[in-house]
């Protein structure tokens, strides 16, 4: 069968079958290769766990493509291109995942009920925001409605949050009056005032007149579509010119009866209680017109003014019942929590066991603390409560999911564009070359950001607030601040209640200091403040902690160098004595 030639064996040339076909020998069978699932877009970490293999050998399997591994982490996102590539260089063959149907969630919502039979309402008071400037007299107002020391109560005799309070009139009805803060950093607070009320009682100070808070007041009124009462407040005053206000008014648009419009505008003196009779009586006629009505039965819907966390009585809410009634036990839904009615009471303290249409009342049994401006809703059970906030956090979830995907899909775009200028840019000279300009580039940009990082001051501070809505406040405070390339303001944490030791050793980790408004700090606390050598800074009026911050804020900066010419001179040549 073989004969021999130079350079090896040969076969005969008659042989017919070639290669030889030893006995007994099976030709191998044909190896199918492992097939992968894959989808349109997967992680790094998600390849791997496909593959049955490491992160590793993901990142191995890239080497030597235009893709920038040293950027590569186990959540970074890959697209079809990269994952059919590794797939093929590991031997493997790729295999489209099933497409199926998402599986929608159902709808668990709870939402506010449709109108109620006209036949079923019944008038209700109505709900009164006071607004206007800040130390117009809105608080002197409702002092002199409910003939308490409301301003006394209130530090500097500035209103820090809103206030809901009944007040029953001469007449023998009743209205709702939320007085909302008139200084210029609590403006949330007065559109989330003007969007839950019926009326607006604007006070006007007749000796300052219109006002920066009182355009703004004006504003937020408009709005929300809610009709204006004008009280010209502090008439008894020498320099008070009620008539000066009026016209003021009239360049925006807020028109009084005396001028041909539709607003009726009354002259008082909250401090001596003159024009009260008359600004009541001018809100129970506007109520008439308005035919204000409710249904009183039913489950309640209402709306969050005000939220704290009590020391005794755990997380409670301000809230205004809009339809229905709440009573003792009931289970309410607002926003991403819910509550079970353990106890309510008053503006004065005093336990009530229901509340109708337009009345505010706290509320105690919230299993977190409510957002100010949430609506509440009234559910059968403890169960539903937990379905709706669980389905609302679901809705939550998947939105701060589809907003990761874009950015991530944004920041990919963002460094594959950079890689390609940055290859264009490297293209035309030699791997060595290349190389050395890379490594030269990433060395000489460290120091320079270390640079950058000492010589820039930093502030980090916390936080803390006694209810919601002045952390809400002080949180927008904060993010008016357009100074960050002269000294860097960090947020490390912020929250409603008393400072605690937490609070303190976060800021002692990054060098801040703490801020408290209308809230207290233990003795044990200080004296762990005082050992870590952290400032506390509490305030209960708004304007003196920005002030102080401010202060701060100027001390973090270096100094600078200014000259002052104080005087010029021109220098002449000498007489000649001779």
């Amino acid at each position: 069968q073989f004969f021999v030639r130079p350079g090896g064996w040969w076969p005969r040339p008659f042989c017919v079958t070639w290669p030889l076909q030893v006995k007994g020998h099976k030709p191998k069978p044909k190896v199918e290769k492992q097939e992968v699932e894959i989808k349109q877009r997967m992680t790094v970490e998600e390849l791997a766990r496909a593959m049955d293999r490491d992160f590793d050998h993901v990142v191995e399997s890239l080497l030597n493509t235009s893709l920038d591994i040293d950027r590569l982490e186990p959540d970074s996102v890959l697209d079809q291109t990269w994952i059919k590539e590794v797939v093929s260089r590991s031997g493997m063959k790729p295999r489209w995942a099933k497409l199926s149907e998402p599986r929608q969630r159902p709808n668990k919502d709870a939402t506010r009920r449709p109108p109620a039979d006209p036949a079923l309402l019944r008038p209700r008071p109505p709900v009164v925001t006071i607004m206007g400037h800040v130390s117009h007299g809105k608080t002197t107002l409702l002092d002199s409605l409910r003939a308490s020391q409301l301003v006394s109560a209130e530090a500097g005799g500035i209103t820090q949050h809103i206030g809901a309070f009944l007040v029953r009139l001469p007449s023998g009805e009743s209205m709702t009056v939320l007085d909302t803060p008139g200084h210029a950093a609590f403006s949330c607070l007065r559109a989330r005032g003007a969007s839950a009320t019926d009326i607006v009682v604007l006070v006007v100070a007749a000796d300052d007149g219109v006002m920066e808070q009182t355009v703004e007041s004006i504003r937020h009124a408009r709005n929300a579509g809610v009709p204006m009462i004008v009280a010209v407040n502090k008439c008894d005053k020498p320099q008070a010119d009620p008539e000066r206000v009026k016209r003021e008014l009239l360049s925006h648009n807020v028109i009084c009866e005396e001028y041909g419009g539709d607003v009726q505008a009354v002259h008082l003196s909250a401090l001596k209680g003159e024009g009260l009779v008359q600004l009541t009586e001018a809100v129970v006629t506007l109520a008439e017109v308005l035919e204000l009505k409710a249904e009183v039965d039913g489950l309640m819907e209402g709306v969050v003014i005000e939220s704290r966390t009590d020391k005794g009585k755990g997380p409670v809410s301000t809230a205004l019942v809009q339809r229905g009634a709440l009573r003792k036990g009931a289970v309410l839904v607002s926003g991403r929590t819910w509550a079970k009615v353990r106890f309510m009471f008053d503006e004065n303290g005093s336990v009530l066991n229901r509340a109708g249409p337009s009345r505010a009342v706290q509320v105690c049994g919230w299993r977190e603390l409510p957002s100010a401006g949430e609506g509440i809703l009234e559910v059968e059970s403890e169960h539903r409560a937990r379905e709706v906030v669980a389905y609302r956090q679901h809705l939550d979830e998947q939105q701060r999911l589809g907003e990761e995907q874009k950015t991530i899909a944004a920041n990919q775009e963002a460094h594959l564009q950079q890689y390609r200028l940055q290859r264009a840019e490297l293209a035309h000279l030699s791997w060595r070359h290349a190389l050395y300009q890379k490594n030269k580039e990433a060395f000489a940009s460290r120091p320079r950001e270390r640079d950058t990082d000492q010589s820039t001051p930093r502030l980090g501070v916390v936080v803390k607030g006694d209810v919601d809505g002045s952390v809400e406040t002080l949180l927008n405070v904060l993010d008016s601040y357009d100074a960050q390339h002269q000294c860097e303001l960090n947020l490390i944490h912020f929250g409603t209640g008393d400072i605690s030791e937490t609070d303190v050793s976060l800021a002692h980790t990054f060098s801040g200091s703490v801020y408290g408004f209308n809230v207290s700090v233990a003795r044990s606390v200080q004296q762990v403040a005082l050992q870590k050598g952290v400032p506390l800074r509490l305030h209960s009026v708004i304007y003196k902690l920005i002030e102080e911050l401010k202060q701060e804020l100027s001390q973090k900066l270096p100094p600078e160098t200014l000259q002052t010419v104080l005087g010029k001179s021109q220098s002449k040549p000498g007489l000649n004595q001779d």
